[in-house]
């Protein structure tokens, strides 16, 4: 272990009690927009107004929402109608502030709310109420932000600090941007990072741990899964610009997966103390080993790395292994028969839990139908989800995405090099069965997904910042049997989900959502099921069918529904590609 960084640092808030809490800013109106919590701005505003100081502490983040959840009360104002017209920015995606409206459609009950693109305005938000009664009101609530290149010199219109001071005789003497602890922090650490001397090839450490304190608790919202979580996008920024920042280093493209930096790990933490604190270590891989047994069926929480094993060993069949970087293996079972043969993966993304389970319950079900032939790697990333299980030990509640990829920091997807390592599972699975159909289970975050301090929007990952139901993805071969083969059976398998008890009505409700906060959709509904059909790589297997349940942060009934439809859509497909295969057999 190496010591790279550490620093505390003083809360923004606590600053600004101690700046104007002054006999000399008595009757002063302060108004500052910041990262903090709700408890933490109303405590300022009242220590401000004991000493004469009158103040109003907003949030930076999604500051529109804030103003509903805080100013406004929809009930007793008995409002009906509410026109919000988001702003445009020239450097920034049209959708941007639409998109920081989200989950503001579901929170508000039966009034029905409009959305207004606004091409006079570039830092607020025009809101316009009107109640039953027909009395209109208005509203400009100002959303502060930064144009400024990050270290790799990309281009980001970021949520920043901003302070404003009026005085007792209504002139305003202070309007400017505020640089605010959050901020100090993520720059601080990121300008260590870029700092230090590194080796010259990849990969550039085994785990680098980022270790942050923030005095802020995360604040659930009124609808499913939604969290307003400053810990929790703190996580993400720092995961993905790190990523970026390797990857420039090492001569990739900022939105290539091939990169391999090594694993890179922040550990966001509340604690209840007086300042923001982070330290940055180069430390050597951890290789615990997760214990726990559930019933599968109704398991309601990732299954340990034990019982994942445990349950494999049920699969009749030849066993076949590959081992990670850190030495982990990961495990897998030919089972053959007389059936076209599929292949079936869980855990590329460790992170993205259900499909691992939902691998199982399928090759357990399928192993007891007469010829049936797949191979099953349930668990192909052991070493993400390893770090998964450690990340989940904290904070059950966040995304994590930290554990999306293996612990060489990379894609195992995309990887074109020599050792293959995790990826050769899946060389190993195709060599054996000969399938043409690779069914790979993944999913995707049940709540927003953001990155504050970069542009809010996460960079390439655009189409996936919020829910948007249970989304199908098929790659297929440019030959034209492949191309009639996919539309023929995303609808057979479509069709057959169409059966699950609720699955049409969630899907309808994540997608209209979906639509009013990010705009029309670029992708197909097939039998109520979101698609994207697209040509795969040359080398890749025919047939890919890649799931992607909202399943990032579910427990509970929630979780298990999620790998209950994994399951079904295991054997759906499954079933389709028998039917249609015989039809291409000469």
């Amino acid at each position: 272990m190496s010591h790279i960084f550490s620093t505390t640092i003083e809360p923004t808030i606590q600053q600004l009690i101690e700046q104007f809490g002054k006999i000399d800013y008595q009757e002063h109106l302060i108004e500052a927009w910041v990262f903090g919590d709700k408890v933490h701005r109303q405590m300022a505003e009242a220590t401000l107004l004991k000493r004469g100081v009158k103040a109003k502490l907003r949030s930076a983040y999604k500051p529109l929402l804030h103003f509903f959840i805080e100013d406004i009360d929809l009930v007793a104002n008995q409002i009906s109608r509410i026109e919000v017209h988001y702003p445009l920015h020239p450097e920034a995606s049209e959708k941007r502030f639409l998109l920081e409206t989200y989950p503001l459609s579901a929170l508000l009950g039966n009034a029905q709310v409009y959305y207004i693109a606004n091409t006079q305005a570039t830092d607020f938000y025009n809101v316009i109420l009107r109640s039953e009664s027909g009395i209109q009101t208005q509203y400009k609530v100002f959303a502060p932000n930064k144009l400024h290149l990050d270290l790799i010199k990309q281009s980001h219109l970021s949520p920043t600090g901003w302070l404003k001071v009026t005085n007792p005789a209504g002139k305003v003497t202070q309007n400017e941007r505020l640089l605010t602890d959050y901020e100090i922090l993520f720059n601080q650490g990121m300008s260590a990072i870029a700092k230090h001397s590194w080796k010259e090839t990849e990969p550039y450490f085994e785990e680098l741990n980022i270790h942050v304190t923030l005095p802020w608790k995360d604040q659930p919202l009124p609808y499913k899964h939604e969290v307003l979580s400053l810990s929790e996008a703190l996580h993400e920024d720092f995961y993905f610009s790190i990523q970026e920042w390797f990857k420039v280093k090492a001569g990739h493209n900022p939105n290539d997966r091939k990169g391999q930096p090594g694993q890179i790990v922040p550990e966001i933490h509340y604690v209840d103390e007086g300042s923001l604190s982070i330290t940055i270590e180069d430390r050597c891989y951890q290789t615990q080993h997760s214990q726990g047994q559930q019933t599968l069926t109704f398991a309601n929480s990732p299954l340990s790395m034990s019982q994942v094993q445990t349950e494999l060993e049920t699969i009749s069949g030849v066993q076949f292994n590959t081992k990670t970087v850190t030495g982990r293996i990961i495990n897998a079972c030919y089972h053959q028969g007389a059936d076209f043969p599929v292949m079936i993966s869980g855990g590329q993304h460790a992170n993205e839990t259900t499909g691992v389970i939902g691998t199982l319950r399928a090759a357990q079900i399928l192993q007891q139908k007469q010829n049936s032939h797949f191979t099953i790697s349930p668990l192909e990333n052991p070493d993400g989800y390893a770090l998964h299980q450690r990340l989940i030990s904290d904070n059950p509640h966040h995304m994590h995405h930290a554990a999306r990829y293996t612990a060489l920091g990379d894609d195992l997807e995309y990887r074109s090099t020599e050792p293959f390592y995790e990826k050769d599972i899946r060389y190993q699975a195709r060599a054996i069965s000969q399938a043409d159909l690779h069914i790979n289970l993944h999913g995707y975050p049940s709540h927003e997904w953001t990155r504050p301090l970069s542009g809010y929007v996460p960079r390439g990952f655009d189409m996936w910042t919020i829910p948007k139901g249970f989304f199908l993805i098929l790659r297929h071969s440019k030959e034209e049997k492949w191309s009639q083969y996919a539309e023929d059976f995303i609808h057979l398998v479509t069709q057959e989900l169409t059966k699950i008890p609720g699955v049409m009505a969630f899907n309808k409700e994540q997608i209209e959502l979906y639509q009013l906060h990010a705009g029309e959709a670029d992708f197909r509904i097939i039998n109520g099921f979101p698609c994207l059909i697209s040509h795969g790589k040359p080398e890749d297997i025919p047939i890919q069918l890649i799931t992607e349940y909202p399943d990032e942060t579910l427990y509970g009934k929630h979780f298990i529904t999620g790998h209950n439809i994994q399951t079904a859509t295991v054997l759906a497909a499954y079933e389709a590609h028998q039917a249609l295969s015989a039809r291409l057999t000469p």
